[in-house]
């Protein structure tokens, strides 16, 4: 690239800002309830670790499960707005759900459907970008979509603290406030972001992408991103014991929204550069050094005794996340055929959907009978097991 060529970011299409506005808003929307949805489930409700890990776990799961059918109709019929609108709309129409919750099991329904609405729209989402964007700036569009989403991530933790604290604590009107941006991310989809048309082709009309003959033509490339991103979900799990580790440690339930607005900052800085220089330098190497940086970030969390080491796991956990999220999805990008994108990219989203409901159970069981520390060595175990098989795998055909 010359040094005349203009920023990554100017050459980025505009329905790809426009999905990253869409993202940013409903991220503010969700992390506003994420951050104190812990806390008030255990604080309020009584609900158990083990019950907190198992709602989280669902919830993802739910979602991976929904997206490789989402993704492969979308594939099937060539619209994928449609069910990016779907699945946004669903979302802002569960959020009400959440200050009406009378216990756990309403909790419980309203993240299921709220992760449907996710799942309907991940991989179409994700397919319409690769779609609008040359393959040169499949890091860099990625990378932006992540930053924006991430963007709304720290946003909504931040106002959680703000409306807590004008509120006395009132958990439920933060819930309630956190409905207003869910909506307008639904406007902006349906008036900002234009599809292009996909092509059609026989097989199509008589063949549903998930057919055996369909998948097998996703190559084996894709299938090694896959199975790696499969062993890093298993690494990483809810970010909702992140929150409860700062509070062991003694942070006040007022700031413990503050731990998400950390990490996502840090996540919403890195993941766009990270993302260009993916394009340029290529993306394993990256992606291994961000296994090091959550190898390091779990030992930080295992033995760290107060807030000032927690708040050093935090930094290193939104690091790691701004060096693998997007670069998992530019590399599907990159391997999957144009006519198959969005059954590949529910295909990924399910195995790293179901690793990351194990990780979350296992999360939640571990630290019920072991502790918290047994909690963060098992995701630095399996983040060693993910880095060595990242050096060993045949790379070729992939970025």
């Amino acid at each position: 690239m010359s040094n005349n060529s203009p920023p990554a970011w100017r050459s980025v299409p505009s329905s790809v800002w426009a999905l990253g506005i869409v993202s940013l808003l409903m991220d503010f929307s969700s992390e506003m309830v994420h951050a104190l949805l812990p806390i008030y489930l255990v604080g309020s409700l009584g609900a158990s670790m083990t019950q907190v890990g198992v709602i989280e776990g669902v919830a993802e799961a739910t979602a991976a499960i929904v997206k490789i059918f989402s993704g492969a109709i979308s594939d099937w019929i060539g619209k994928r707005k449609l069910l990016t609108l779907i699945g946004y709309g669903l979302a802002a129409l569960t959020k009400p759900m959440f200050p009406l919750a009378p216990s756990v099991s309403w909790i419980t329904t309203a993240r299921f459907l709220d992760r449907v609405g996710k799942g309907i729209r991940g991989a179409p989402r994700d397919a319409l970008v690769a779609d609008v964007t040359p393959i040169a700036l499949h890091g860099a569009a990625f990378g932006l979509r992540q930053s924006l989403d991430t963007i709304g991530a720290f946003l909504g933790p931040a106002v959680a603290v703000l409306v807590m604290w004008l509120t006395v604590n009132d958990t439920r009107m933060v819930f309630w406030v956190a409905t207003l941006p869910a909506f307008l991310a639904v406007i902006v989809l349906f008036y900002g972001v234009q599809e292009p048309a996909i092509e059609k082709i026989a097989h199509r009309r008589l063949r549903f992408p998930l057919h055996r003959d369909e998948l097998s033509r996703l190559g084996a490339p894709f299938w090694r991103v896959t199975g790696i991103a499969t062993i890093f979900s298993l690494a990483r799990f809810s970010e909702a014991f992140l929150i409860l580790k700062a509070q062991a440690v003694g942070l006040p339930v007022i700031f413990a929204p503050l731990v998400l607005v950390f990490m996502n900052l840090i996540y919403a800085s890195v993941a766009y550069p990270v993302g260009v220089i993916s394009d340029r330098a290529g993306r394993w190497n990256l992606l291994a050094l961000s296994l090091i940086v959550l190898i390091c970030a779990d030992g930080i969390f295992a033995y760290g005794p107060n807030i000032f080491w927690v708040a050093c796991g935090v930094l290193l956990w939104g690091l790691h996340m701004g060096m693998s999220q997007g670069l998992f999805a530019a590399l599907i990008a990159d391997v999957a055929p144009r006519t198959l994108r969005g059954t590949a990219f529910g295909v990924y989203n399910l195995f790293s959907g179901l690793a990351l409901f194990l990780a979350s159970f296992l999360a939640g069981r571990l630290w019920d009978q072991s502790g918290d520390r047994a909690t963060f060595l098992l995701s630095g175990s399996f983040a060693l097991i993910a880095l060595i098989g990242l050096v060993i795998i045949p790379k070729n055909q992939t970025r």
